[in-house]
């Protein structure tokens, strides 16, 4: 092992703060756990480090989204027969966001998301799960069909001033860049469609229209973005980090997207 000495939840909290997060920073992460290297404590140490630099007045959080639960139709990694299509769209329980695991988001978003007093976005693909004094305000009101836009928890940490901060993962995880899709004069459309928990307690499942994301040149849009010279740029750990202002962010992005995605339908 190439560290000299563990990493601990107090020198994690150092280090976030020497990149500059701050009490009362409302902060959206994404974190690849693997990159910050050996910590005692773990997955609960990384959390809580978070936790200690944001204190009662701050907010972390986390995309918990559910591939899982999306029209297996459009399944590639891997695709399913099409004779179990339908099966599928039958037998997957609703969406519930006390008991539905997030998938491929990371062990901090899952730790985060079961953490005493987190709250869940009701979103049945791409929900959000937040802990803190503005919890109740990003994770409300979570639309079928504005899944990533302005009604979204990225929406709200939009309008809160909030962060972002990539731990060891780089700008093709960042969520926020969806946001500037939403925002673009006519982004592409399509249906979609998941299983969804009725009020009854029963499952069916439901299909709406809402912007086709497509990530596929994050990377490019990022290393743009970091030109500009406001990311903060770190280790946290063992690992590389970024904390970025959203709002900066997204209206980068916004315009940077308008110019180099084709309108072409």
């Amino acid at each position: 092992m190439d560290q000299p000495t563990p990493h601990t939840t107090g020198s994690l909290a150092a280090d976030l703060r020497t990149l500059g997060l701050t009490a009362g920073d409302v902060v959206l992460l994404h974190c690849a756990k693997r990159s910050i290297g050996f910590v005692a404590g773990g997955t609960h140490a990384i959390v809580q480090a978070l936790l200690d630099v944001l204190g009662s007045g701050g907010t972390l959080v986390v995309p918990t989204h559910t591939p899982d639960n999306t029209d297996p139709a459009g399944w590639r990694h891997p695709p399913v027969p099409q004779t179990w299509w339908r099966t599928i769209r039958d037998q997957t329980p609703g969406f519930d966001p006390a008991r539905t695991p997030s998938r491929w988001m990371g062990v901090v978003a899952e730790a985060l998301r079961t953490w005493p007093g987190a709250l869940r976005s009701h979103h049945p693909q791409v929900s959000f799960a937040a802990l803190g004094a503005r919890a109740p305000d990003i994770v409300r009101d979570h639309r079928l069909d504005d899944a990533l836009g302005e009604n979204s928890p990225l929406g709200a940490v939009y309008r809160l001033d909030g962060k972002v901060l990539l731990l060891g993962c780089g700008h093709d995880s960042n969520t926020s860049l969806h946001l500037a899709e939403y925002r673009q004069q006519s982004p592409p459309r399509g249906p979609t469609g998941s299983s969804v928990r009725q009020a009854d307690g029963s499952s069916r499942w439901t299909t709406w229209v809402d912007v086709l994301t497509d990530e596929s040149d994050f990377t490019r849009l990022g290393a743009d973005y970091e030109t500009t010279g406001v990311a903060r740029i770190g280790p946290v750990g063992s690992a590389t980090a970024r904390l970025i202002p959203q709002r900066h962010l997204v209206d980068f992005a916004t315009e940077w997207l308008a110019t180099h995605r084709s309108t072409t339908p």
